[in-house]
């Protein structure tokens, strides 16, 4: 198979932020390409900068220092290219399911009935047709999340990015959500890149893992997960997997206390 072309190049990112006691360095020298229908896992422990760099790719912050490219040209704001689904899912509560799926293509201008064909394609197949006139209110966790996904694929995008966006579910339904992720990446071909402190989630997922360091937060190393999907958490190919990840991630963490 061809290997995929470039759709992210990020060079020499670094990023600071003003604090009451002078600057704060958040991101440090990040380099890092990504090609195009790659499920990436940035891996790191709290305030390791994965958000920050998240934000960066979505356009929603510009680096102190550096550059990210998207197929050559330069990220410096949000572009439907680019969706970005959130923890605390981000949903309008005055809108239903079908409305808030909805509402980027409609107030892109598209016509009405490519509108009603994109949100019911993509309501389908997240699996929440019958819940299509619930407000979110009348939500679980889950079923939130997954309209935050369909409103996110309903706008065309190339790429995923993911902030921790099963952290706040039960074991159960995250679970349920990371199997149900992996095959929208895969019918879609779409780019992700999703952000986790879970080594696990991590390896269940990526086709990449990209382990950050503490903060400032640099690019510790890059491990490919070559397992076949779906992906059996009790196999011990998933566990040598595993634990290499974790001793990469606490490696560097007690280091830093050493350091410190």
């Amino acid at each position: 198979m061809l290997e995929q072309p470039p759709i992210l190049e990020i060079s020499d990112v670094q990023k600071f932020y003003q604090a009451s006691n002078g600057p704060v360095e958040a991101l440090r020298g990040v380099n890092l390409t990504i090609r195009k229908g790659e499920f990436i896992c940035l891996l790191g422990a709290s305030g390791c900068g994965k958000s920050t760099l998240l934000r960066i790719l979505a356009g929603f912050e510009k680096a102190t220092k550096g550059t990210v490219a998207m197929y050559g040209f330069p990220v410096d704001r949000p572009g439907p290219d680019r969706g970005m689904v959130f923890q605390d899912y981000a949903l309008f509560p005055w809108l239903t399911v079908r409305e808030n799926i909805g509402f980027g293509p409609k107030h892109r201008g598209i016509a009405s009935k490519m509108v009603a064909e994109l949100t019911e394609k993509f309501m389908k197949m997240v699996g929440l047709s019958a819940f299509a006139d619930r407000y979110p209110h009348q939500l679980s966790g889950g079923m939130k999340q997954r309209v935050a996904i369909a409103r996110v694929l309903t706008n065309d995008t190339d790429m995923l990015l993911m902030d921790e966006p099963f952290g706040a579910l039960d074991a159960l339904t995250r679970g349920k959500l990371q199997e149900e992720l992996v095959d929208i990446w895969r019918s879609t071909g779409l780019t992700v890149i999703f952000v986790t402190h879970s080594v696990e989630e991590a390896v269940m997922l990526a086709d990449r893992v990209i382990v950050m360091t503490a903060g400032p937060g640099r690019i510790d190393c890059a491990i490919d997960i070559d397992l076949a999907r779906p992906r059996d958490v009790a196999s011990p190919e998933f566990n040598i997997l595993r634990r290499d990840v974790t001793r990469r991630l606490t490696s560097h963490l007690a280091s830093s206390r050493t350091d410190g």
